[in-house]
C-alpha cells in the first residue's frame, strides 16, 4: 500500500514511525497519538496514506500483512470503520453512527480504526459531535481525519489532532507511477500527468480513457475561441454539457454494478420484477445514486474550472516572458495566439473572475449563471 505514494517520503515516514511506536512503544516514544488529520491538495493520496495507515495499526508491525492489507483495501476488516460519503456534506447521523462504533473494543487487531475521508464537509454541529468523541476516545481507538487543509476544519478539532501534511506530487513521480502500475506510454503519463497538475487519480483517467481527454480538449477550446458575449453564453451551457457528460461516465457504470449486486443479494433475477415488499430498498439506492450524481457533476465543473486557470496560468507566464514550461502543450499554438492578443493585467482578471465562479458555485449558485458571468467577464476584459 505504501508503494500506491507518491512524492510523500516524509509523511510516510512519519506515519511508518507511528505505526511503529503503536506496537513497541519503547521504539520511538511519543509518535503515537490517538487522533490524526492528513492532510493535502486533491489527488495528492490523503486518503491511500490514511489506509496505509490502518493496515499498519492493524497488522503486527508497519508493514502490513497480506490478509490485513486485503481486508483494509475492501473496507471489511472488523476492526475498521469507514466514513466516505458521496454527498455534498456529511450527516450528522452519519457521524453519529461512527463515534458509536468508536466505543467497540477491538475484536481481532490490538486497535481500533476510524476513517473519515472528507472530513471538510462536516457542518459545524456535525463537527462538535466528533469533537467530543476525539476529547475522550477509548484507549485502543485511532481516529485518522482526511481534509484538504486544517483550515477546513473547527480549532477546537485542529487542537485535538496530530497533522501530517501532503505536498503536490512531482510530474515525473505521477508519470513514472502510470507507467509502473498501469502500465501506460511514457509521454502520454507525463502529459497526462502535467495536465492533471499531479492530481494522481485525474492522470490516471486522463491517461487511460480517451473521452475524458477529448472533453478537456475540448474545454480549453472553448476558452480559446470567445470573442463575443453571445459565444461566452453558448459555450457556458456546452462547459456544463460537459460537466454532465464527464459525471455521467464516472458514475453510470458504478450504479449498474450496485443496482446489479443489490438485486443479486436481495435474490431477484436481473430483469425481473422486484416485490413491492423490496422496492424501498431500491429506492433507496436510487436515492443515494441520485446524491452521488449531483456531487459529481460538482466535481466535474469545478475540474473545469481548475483547467480553465491551468490554461489562463500558461498564458501569464508566456506574457510575462517566465520560460516556465507550460501545462497544455496540447494547445501551445492557439495558446501563444491568444497570449500574444492580451496583456498579463487582463489575464490576471480573468483568473479572477474564474476563482469567483468557484465560490459562487461553492455558494450553491446554479452553475450554468456563474460559468456565463465568468465567460463574459473574460470576453470583456480581452476587449479591452
Amino acid at each position: 500500500m505504501w508503494d500506491q505514494l507518491v512524492g510523500q517520503d516524509d509523511a510516510i515516514g512519519e506515519i511508518r514511525a507511528a505505526a511503529r511506536s503503536a506496537h513497541d512503544p519503547s521504539e520511538a516514544h511519543g509518535a503515537m497519538t490517538h487522533s490524526w488529520l492528513i492532510t493535502g491538495p486533491p489527488g495528492s493520496g490523503r486518503s491511500n496514506l490514511a489506509y496505509a495507515f490502518a493496515a499498519a495499526l492493524l497488522s503486527d508491525g508497519d508493514d502490513p500483512d497480506d490478509v490485513t492489507e486485503r481486508q483494509v483495501l475492501a473496507r471489511t476488516h472488523p476492526d475498521l470503520a469507514v466514513l466516505s460519503t458521496e454527498r455534498v456534506i456529511i450527516s450528522i447521523d452519519e457521524v453519529r453512527t461512527l463515534v458509536n462504533s468508536s466505543q467497540y473494543s477491538p475484536s481481532v487487531s490490538h486497535y481500533r480504526v476510524m476513517v473519515i475521508e472528507d472530513a471538510d464537509r462536516m457542518t459545524e454541529r456535525t463537527s462538535n459531535l466528533l469533537l467530543k468523541a476525539l476529547e475522550e476516545p477509548p484507549p485502543r481507538t485511532v481516529w485518522i481525519l482526511c481534509a484538504p487543509s486544517d483550515a477546513d476544519l473547527l480549532p477546537t478539532i485542529r487542537s485535538r489532532v496530530r497533522t501530517v501534511r501532503l505536498r503536490v506530487p512531482a510530474v515525473d513521480d505521477v508519470a513514472d507511477l502510470l507507467v509502473a502500475r498501469d502500465g501506460v506510454d511514457r509521454d502520454l503519463a507525463l502529459a497526462a500527468a502535467r495536465e492533471a497538475q499531479s492530481h494522481i487519480g485525474m492522470a490516471h483517467r486522463l491517461a487511460t480513457n480517451p473521452g475524458a481527454r477529448e472533453r478537456r480538449a475540448e474545454t480549453l477550446r472553448l476558452a480559446l475561441g470567445l470573442h463575443s458575449v453571445p459565444a461566452a453564453v453558448g459555450a457556458a451551457a456546452r462547459l456544463v454539457e460537459l460537466a454532465k457528460a464527464d459525471a455521467e461516465a464516472l458514475t453510470e457504470e458504478r450504479d449498474a454494478e450496485e443496482r446489479a449486486a443489490m438485486l443479486r443479494t436481495l435474490g431477484v433475477e436481473s430483469g425481473g420484477t422486484v416485490p413491492p415488499a423490496l422496492r424501498s430498498q431500491i429506492k433507496a439506492l436510487e436515492e443515494d445514486q441520485k446524491r452521488r450524481a449531483t456531487r459529481s457533476l460538482r466535481d466535474g465543473i469545478d475540474r473545469i474550472l481548475l483547467d480553465l486557470l491551468s490554461l489562463y496560468r500558461d498564458m501569464l507566464l508566456r506574457q510575462l516572458g517566465s520560460g516556465v514550461e507550460a501545462m497544455n502543450v496540447s494547445v501551445g499554438r492557439e495558446l501563444a495566439d491568444a497570449a500574444e492578443g492580451g496583456d498579463p493585467a487582463a489575464t490576471l482578471a480573468v483568473m479572477d473572475a474564474v476563482a469567483t465562479a468557484r465560490r459562487r458555485i461553492d455558494a450553491n449558485v446554479p452553475p450554468a449563471l456563474a460559468l456565463e458571468a465568468m465567460l463574459i467577464a473574460a470576453v470583456r476584459r480581452s476587449a479591452q
